[in-house]
């Protein structure tokens, strides 16, 4: 977390020096294949916390069958308190990838680097 903060403070220093126009995307989760070899803080945390919007475990379930993951949380109940719009990021040309395909993607990652096994 330090790191990224350093670099977008050192980015937003330049683009004031330079008089650069200058964007930045700051999501609350990322999810994906990840590159690393070995777990680092923000993967980790989503190997050991399903976040509840979604229905995420009906995805997984649709994915992955045979999985011994639970049916249900006990806290199931999941209600958004804001919506972020898209559409500036949209404007920027930024496209996003389906919430079910990054999901996947993520973990088939962990499958691969044999940090999760179902």
């Amino acid at each position: 977390m330090l790191a990224k903060t350093l670099a977008e403070e050192k980015a937003w220093k330049f683009a004031k020096e330079d008089r650069t126009d200058l964007v930045t995307i700051n999501p609350g989760l990322v999810l994906g294949p990840f590159f690393q070899p070995k777990l680092i803080f923000s993967v980790e945390e989503l190997k050991f916390t399903y976040p509840r919007p979604y229905r995420i475990v009906d995805i997984l379930h649709a994915n992955y069958p045979s999985s011994h993951l639970p049916e249900k949380f006990e806290d199931d109940k999941y209600e958004p308190t804001y919506q972020i719009s898209k559409e500036r990021a949209k404007s920027l040309g930024i496209n996003f990838v389906p919430w079910e395909a990054s999901l996947k993607d993520t973990v088939e990652s962990f499958l691969e680097k044999g940090f999760l096994h179902l």
